[in-house]
């Protein structure tokens, strides 16, 4: 893994970009309608997309784009050994703004590679700043899947044995869960926001 040596901090922003994040196979479905800084990074945005969903950003991502020229770029986090088969973009280097112009379709956050949830994200908007608090989640519904579920075919099978009291594996899946898990359950204001500048550190400055 390319490791970072510096982490620029956000320029003060005039403006915020509201995401639609959606989690498509999840039923009940899973969304979220954030707004960010227009001055974040790649970075930056998928830190408050784990938040957002309530993810716990315990394995690796990566944002797939696609310009209106029709260029593709990946952009995440660089791995050493897949360079030549897989060029990757660092997150921390790359502004959102890239992706802020008229014209530019949904884009792909894929979060864990084995579980390989794909998240589609659609720029909405931009509107001016308020003076309130950013990042921010204004709406949403469905509760984040488990971690290591086993993606969206491994999180409807948990909620089928949830459902079935006589399942054999029912026991096992409440007791994973937590005691009990609501399908449906999100509270935009429950969604607390960590920095992203923090988050960059605890992943490459561990000492």
């Amino acid at each position: 893994m390319a490791q970072p040596k510096t982490r620029k901090s956000p320029r003060k922003p005039k403006y915020v970009a509201q995401f639609l994040i959606v989690l498509p196979g999840t039923d009940p479905l899973v969304w979220r309608r954030i707004l960010v800084p227009e001055a974040y990074s790649f970075w930056d945005l998928h830190v408050a997309i784990q938040d957002a969903m309530g993810w716990m950003d315990s394995h690796l991502h990566e944002f797939e784009i696609v310009d209106p020229s029709g260029h593709f770029e990946r952009i995440g986090i660089p791995l050493d050994d897949l360079d030549d088969v897989r060029p990757t973009a660092a997150g921390w280097d790359v502004p959102i703004s890239k992706v802020l112009v008229h014209g530019m379709g949904p884009m792909r956050y894929r979060y864990d590679f084995g579980d390989d949830w794909e998240h589609t994200l659609e720029l909405e908007g931009l509107e001016a700043v308020d003076g309130g608090k950013y990042p921010r989640c204004v709406a949403g519904a469905g509760a984040c899947p488990p971690e290591d579920v086993g993606g969206t075919v491994g999180y409807a099978d948990f909620l089928r044995i949830l459902q079935e009291p006589e399942h054999p594996e029912h026991a096992e899946m409440l007791a994973w869960a937590g005691g009990s898990f609501d399908a449906h359950a999100f509270d935009p204001a429950s969604v607390k926001f960590d920095d992203p500048r923090k988050r960059w550190r605890t992943a490459f400055q561990r000492r």
